[in-house]
């Protein structure tokens, strides 16, 4: 006689001890499998509808920026100045010591004829003599100035055709936004593609079959899309910036795989260790369940350690990622109990010849497993200098400022822009002194002009010519300098600090009632450098701390709280090494196709710290359950540290090639901080799953013994929370099939 499904899970919480919130939410779930699973696609087709009427709200430079910079961005969104059209400019260059003039004749005839071009200026030349520069914009919005810049693209390179004796190029704010446009959509589009097919092509081999393969998946991109629908609500109380959906992406595949594959498998290895359904699915969600809401609190925890920035960049991160871990949570817990449910012993369905096996046999893990537990000492040593050997090169780490230089280096735009940076310095990356007073129209501000320009010219570290604009009710000016040096080097960032502190409080400074700050692109990078350092003490200290608290109320034990909080710093410093090695060091640029600019993007170091330390507790946690079910049992230590990790090794190996998978797919977008970022995770994530959770963790809880679990007894009063499963109700001879009713 068969049983119906949904009689049993009805009388489950009457027949079993169901503790805990996941295995409560598990049985509600497989009792309403029906409203739980309409329900879940209710939720993600509602948050896509809010996305489309709301829209997200964007960033303005201003809510971006910092100090001084800051703040005079603010003061020249609120003068009026008028829309600036978008700004292009053509070199032409002698190379060869050829003449210039007939080139730069054409060049400036043909722009005078194209539709889209207006303001085309007469040339000018460079100091040195070897170089003209013709300024021109393109007409229309300037955000989509990068879709009428081809014709003028066109006309400069057929100009560069006829004169290969000359360097004649184009650069500007179009044709940038044109390159990287391109750029990063051919990329996206190729990472679209390969994303979803790479995982499920790891997850078949992990599971052996197609369904079983399929749920993670199609859970993890409902779960990214009702995320990142729900970001277009978020964004009206923090606004988003353009890489946060790239972020939510990243993550969201990631931990919405891995929760899914953590739940599944614990829950077929008890279906076929004997347990009938209905005690399978409460254990997995009482253990797995359970580890991943624990996992994705911790996880959730560290994201909000970027709100402590107060960078909007930052906060857009940590929202992103707050809501598309949330989702992962949300979905991993209430819809996934309910299609197991509904599929029963189908969701083995449609096995794949010669993967599929009832259980994994984890030989080599197994075997490593054997070596480390029977030399601990030497096991930990050797772990803990191999992760210091790759930490090492993170005692150089530099950091920089994304610019054009950060994409396709060899590209004639980020030539040309280069090239115009060392011929025509203030035209690039120029200092923009912003002056707001009663008037700066009058003789007063004429006068301080030009000391300004005087002083500028006599210090040699500001660069000619000096522009002015003022807005139209004369109440703001903004005069731009160039910076000698390249930018972000010591003699740009020494110009810097000369017009900051002495040459604008001796010239606009002693204008009655003025305010006089600087700004542009050095200036920015500069205030986003100290903000950073001056939050990052606070954000180390939130995300230690909670992450510590959390493992000592889940765990009951200081020492696994230490540990895991010491072992996670390791990956991450592990990963940062990596990181210099690569990208500050230049190594693997033909394999990864970049130019090492010499440092780190100033905002990774950060975001890596809290990402990776949010992510590597995904296992942390995953491993340290089994371990503890297994001394909750009454097993010593050692015995359950062996039984913990050889029955989560398969499991964490497939959860973290599929991390590895997704994050290397980032290493191939254009931009050099994608790069960083692909690169970075994929590392960490790798090293925390082998060198650290195979052998060091084994390693040092089997050193330490029973003093794992210390508690001080003013602790004692921690809530008591479970790792062991459930009793069982009968013993059941063998696995039996299971017949869902409809």
């Amino acid at each position: 006689m068969r049983i119906s499904l949904i009689h049993s899970v009805s009388t489950m919480e009457n027949r079993e001890n169901v503790r805990g919130i996941a295995a409560r939410v598990a049985v509600w779930s497989a009792r309403h499998r029906a409203l739980a699973i309409l329900g879940w696609i209710a939720f993600v087709a509602a948050a896509t509808v809010l996305s489309g009427v709301l829209g997200s709200r964007a960033a303005t430079d201003s809510e971006q920026g910092h100090g001084d910079s800051g703040r005079a961005q603010r003061i020249v969104e609120e003068a009026g100045f008028p829309e600036r059209p978008a700004g292009e400019m053509v070199l032409i260059q002698n190379r060869a010591g050829t003449d210039r003039a007939a080139a730069t004749a054409e060049v400036t005839r043909t722009l005078k004829t194209l539709s889209d071009v207006t303001d085309v200026q007469p040339a000018i030349q460079s100091p040195d003599g070897r170089s003209s520069l013709i300024a021109f914009s393109i007409t229309g919005d300037p955000e989509t100035a990068k879709d009428r810049v081809g014709p003028a693209l066109d006309a400069v390179a057929k100009v560069q055709a006829g004169h290969p004796d000359l360097f004649v190029a184009e650069a500007g704010d179009a044709s940038g936004d044109k390159l990287i446009g391109d750029e990063l959509d051919a990329g996206l589009a190729r990472l679209s593609m390969l994303s979803i097919p790479v995982t499920l092509g790891i997850l078949l081999v992990a599971f052996g079959a197609a369904v079983a393969a399929l749920l993670p998946v199609g859970l993890a991109v409902t779960a990214v899309i009702a995320a990142i629908g729900l970001m277009a609500g978020f964004s009206r109380l923090a606004p988003t910036v353009d890489a946060t959906s790239h972020v939510m992406l990243l993550v969201g595949l990631a931990v919405g795989v891995d929760y899914c594959l953590f739940y599944i498998r614990r829950e077929r290895d008890e279906r076929r260790a004997g347990a009938d359904p209905h005690r399978a699915l409460v254990i997995a969600a009482q253990t797995s369940g359970r580890s991943i809401w624990v996992s994705g609190l911790t996880v959730i925890v560290a994201m909000a350690g970027m709100f402590l920035t107060r960078d909007t960049t930052f906060v857009s991160f940590g929202l992103g990622t707050i809501l598309v871990v949330t989702t992962a949570v949300l979905g991993s817990l209430t819809v996934l109990p309910a299609l197991l449910s509904l599929l029963g012993d189908r969701v083995d369905a449609v096995k794949i010849p010669g993967l599929y096996r009832r259980r994994g046999d984890g030989r080599f893990w197994n075997g490593l497993l054997k070596v480390v537990l029977a030399k601990p000492l030497i096991s930990a040593v050797v772990a803990v200098a191999a992760l210091g050997a790759l930490a090492a090169p993170a005692l150089d780490l530099k950091t920089k400022g994304e610019s054009i230089d950060d994409v396709a280096p060899s590209a004639p735009i980020v030539q040309a822009y280069k090239a115009v940076g060392e011929a025509f310095p203030s035209k690039t990356t120029p200092a923009l002194v912003v002056v707001q007073a009663s008037s700066v129209r009058d003789e007063r501000f004429q006068q301080a002009l030009t000391s300004f320009r005087d002083t500028a010219k006599a210090s040699g570290k500001l660069v000619e010519p000096i522009d002015v604009e003022i807005n139209p009710a004369g109440t703001v000016a903004i005069v731009s300098v160039g910076l000698v040096g390249k930018g972000a080097d010591s003699a740009t960032l020494d110009a810097l600090d000369t017009l900051r502190g002495r040459i604008v409080p001796d010239t606009f400074g002693r204008l009655p009632g003025a305010t006089a700050l600087v700004s542009g692109e050095t200036a920015s990078n500069v205030d986003f450098n100290k903000r950073l350092d001056d939050s990052l003490p606070w954000v180390f200290a939130f995300v230690l701390g909670l992450a510590f608290v959390l493992l000592l109320v889940s765990f009951r034990s200081v020492v696994v709280a230490i540990t895991g909080v010491v072992l996670n710093l390791l990956s991450v410093a592990a990963a940062y090494g990596m990181l210099v090695y690569v990208f500050q060091y230049g190594h693997f640029e033909k394999q990864l196709d970049f130019v090492s600019s010499h440092g780190i993007t100033n905002w990774m170091p950060l975001f890596l710290f809290v990402i990776l330390f949010g992510l590597s507790m995904d296992y942390h946690v995953f491993v340290l359950s089994r371990i503890r079910e297994g001394h909750d049992r009454g097993l010593p230590t050692r015995d359950a540290v062996r039984e913990g990790v050889s029955r989560t090794a398969g499991v964490i190996t497939s959860a973290a090639v599929v991390m590895v998978a997704v994050f290397a797919l980032f290493a191939t977008l254009p931009l050099n901080s994608t790069k960083e970022l692909g690169v970075g995770l994929a590392a960490a994530v790798l090293l925390d799953a082998t060198i650290v959770r195979a052998v060091l963790l084994p390693a040092v809880m089997a050193l330490l013994g029973n003093a794992n679990w210390w508690l001080p007894s003013w602790l004692r009063w921690l809530p008591e929370i479970a790792h062991d499963v459930p009793p069982a109700v009968e013993p059941v001879a063998a696995p039996r099939p299971l017949t869902p009713i409809g």
